[in-house]
C-alpha cells in the first residue's frame, strides 16, 4: 500500500467524518473534509495536526494518541505479523489484539475485499472506544510531491 491513496468515511459511534488518507514511502497523511477540515501526517515517532478553521497546529508522538493506529497499519511492515488471518468467500481479514503505548486494550480489524485485493474497511477498538473507517476509490501508483508529507504547517509550504 506504499504511494496509494483512498477516501473514507470514518464513524466512531457518535459522529461521522469524510476525508482521504495517502500512503507515502515513509509517512501517513489524513485529511478529513467534514464536518471539520483537518490535517493530521504521521511518521513512526512525529506527527502533525493542523485545523484549517482555527488556523492551530499541534505537533506530537502519535504513539501517544489514538493515531498510532493509522501509521502501523499502513506502514509498519511488521504489526500484523501475529495477526489472525480469516479468508471468506470473498473477503480476507486480518485481526490484531495487543496492549498500546497507553497501557490499553485494542482490537484492529482490517478488511480486503480478495478479487481484486482491495482494501475495504477497518475496525479500531481501543479499551471501550471503537472507530469505523469505510474505504474506498481507491488510487494506486501515485506521485507525490516532496512537500506532501512534510510535517510543517500546510500555509508555510510554497
Amino acid at each position: 500500500l506504499q504511494f496509494f491513496s483512498a477516501s473514507f468515511l470514518q464513524d466512531d459511534g457518535e459522529s461521522l467524518s469524510e476525508g482521504k488518507v495517502y500512503i507515502g514511502e515513509k509517512r501517513v497523511r489524513a485529511e478529513y473534509y467534514t464536518p471539520v477540515k483537518i490535517l493530521i501526517i504521521l511518521d513512526e515517532n512525529k506527527a502533525m495536526y493542523y485545523n484549517y478553521e482555527l488556523d492551530e497546529d499541534e505537533f506530537f508522538n502519535p504513539k501517544n494518541t489514538n493515531a498510532w493506529f493509522f501509521y502501523d497499519v499502513f506502514r509498519n511492515p511488521f504489526f500484523f505479523e501475529d495477526a489472525l488471518v480469516k479468508i471468506r468467500k470473498n473477503e480476507l481479514s486480518l485481526e490484531k489484539k495487543g496492549i498500546d503505548n497507553e497501557r490499553r486494550n485494542f482490537k484492529i480489524k482490517v478488511y480486503f475485499e480478495k478479487n481484486p485485493l482491495s482494501l475495504r474497511g477497518i475496525e479500531v477498538l481501543i479499551n471501550n472506544e471503537a472507530l469505523k473507517l469505510s474505504i474506498y476509490n481507491h488510487s494506486y501508483n501515485e506521485e507525490f510531491n516532496n512537500e506532501f508529507f512534510k510535517l510543517i504547517n500546510p500555509k508555510f509550504l510554497n
